[in-house]
């Protein structure tokens, strides 16, 4: 399998629903380098929520993360590569703000995460990165460097966000929705398809044949990208559809299967 990067998504792919990673997955990840592949992970999550996962893999090649916003070495625990918001973002998150008071508003600046606004969903997020925020109004956030913007609240409350949106112009901006009670604001043209390729241009590895899996509309650009398309079994609807290659759920050991499948599977 030394032609082989295999890019997983973390929440709801690689971690399952308890955010733990299978001891079986693990092993697999192990194997899969031992013979000669390579593994990252390609998450909407930023430094600070990711570098758990970083460290317990012990990843030794950068990651994706923000959605594609950046490509980080938690190695050296710098940024390779990163893309930031237009400074008109914020006049756009002000509207949603204004058009829906109770949301949760999380800005992400470098290493940095800013509560701008809380509510139940947001608080919970928090929690489960282990992350100490800085809590503080719009107007206290350094006016650049802004990566994304966290919208969450309860899953009704984001499809009328999303219509909401729709209604209305937004240069320069991508939104997508990466789980039913978050809904992200990123740089135009950011991905995780398109940051993977930015990965491998910006570290050299070539020649290798693309395996990604995901389970939600945020990983769908990498899965289009890639020579080997996977999903979970707990995917949305489009990433199954996308996919040549379906495994168990994010609780049964989904990346185990991945690697057993590409030794059979996959010649060198």
């Amino acid at each position: 399998m030394n032609d082989i990067l295999l890019a997983a998504d973390a929440d709801g792919t690689l971690l399952t629903d308890d955010k733990r990673i299978l001891g079986k997955d693990k092993a697999a990840i192990r194997e899969l380098r031992e013979k000669g592949g390579l593994f990252t992970i390609a998450t909407g999550r930023a430094v600070t929520y990711a570098r758990p996962i970083a460290e317990e893999l012990e990843l030794d090649i950068p990651a994706v993360i923000f959605n594609g916003a950046a490509v980080y070495d938690f190695g050296q625990d710098s940024f390779l590569w990163q893309c930031t918001l237009p400074k008109t973002a914020r006049e756009h998150i002000l509207l949603f703000k204004e058009q829906f008071p109770s949301i949760g508003i999380e800005i992400l600046r470098g290493h940095e995460v800013y509560v701008v606004n809380t509510n139940a969903r947001e608080e919970e997020h928090i929690l489960l990165g282990g992350v100490d925020p800085i809590r503080c109004s719009i107007d206290e956030v350094p006016p650049d460097g802004w990566i994304k913007t966290l919208l969450s609240d309860e899953p009704e409350v984001i499809d009328e966000v999303i219509k909401f949106a729709g209604n209305h112009r937004m240069d320069n901006l991508h939104l997508v929705r990466s789980a039913p009670v978050y809904y992200e604001i990123l740089p135009h043209g950011v991905n995780k398809g398109s940051a993977l390729n930015k990965l491998i241009e910006l570290t050299g590895i070539s020649g290798r044949r693309i395996a990604a899996v995901g389970d939600f509309m945020n990983d769908l650009e990498m899965l289009k990208m890639a020579d080997i398309k996977i999903a979970v079994a707990n995917a949305e609807d489009v990433i199954i559809a996308q996919a040549e290659l379906i495994v168990c759920d994010n609780n049964s050991g989904a990346i185990y299967e991945i690697v057993q499948w590409l030794k059979k599977n996959v010649k060198c």
